[in-house]
């Protein structure tokens, strides 16, 4: 068919394509109580742990290969039990293709491979580097 066919489908409101965002209008149009019961399946949640012990990392795994992503706050932990779990992660992410972000000192997310991290969050000992004196510490 001819372009001139389409658009007189189209202004008599005969047009056979639809005009959709695709998933998107899915996601929007959506209850909450079924996305609650999407999210228990398809593993799009965000999990916030503070691991006691270099045995609690087996749990941040588990949350990962279910398509988890995960927050760490190591800040309970020894530095050297911190080292491991960061040591354990890290085997475990490069495993399932995910990623690993510092967040804060001591805080690491943990994605796997379904999930896209945009941007980066700088150190505090990158301040030094800026030549901003100024700036006001918290």
């Amino acid at each position: 068919m001819a372009f001139g066919g389409k658009i007189s489908r189209f202004l008599n409101g005969n047009d056979e394509e639809k005009t959709s965002n695709g998933p998107e209008d899915d996601f929007y149009t959506i209850s909450e109580a079924d996305a609650l019961k999407e999210a228990q399946t398809s593993g799009n949640k965000m999990i916030l742990l503070e691991p006691r012990s270099f045995s609690e990392a087996q749990t941040i795994a588990d949350h990962l290969k279910k398509r988890n992503s995960v927050v760490v706050n190591l800040k309970r932990v020894t530095s050297a039990q911190a080292k491991r779990i960061i040591d354990f992660l890290s085997g475990c992410i490069y495993a399932i293709g995910g990623n690993m972000q510092k967040i804060g000192v001591g805080i690491y997310l943990c994605t796997p491979k379904n999930v896209n991290v945009q941007g980066t969050i700088t150190d505090d000992n990158d301040k030094g580097k800026t030549g901003a004196e100024d700036e006001l510490e918290w």
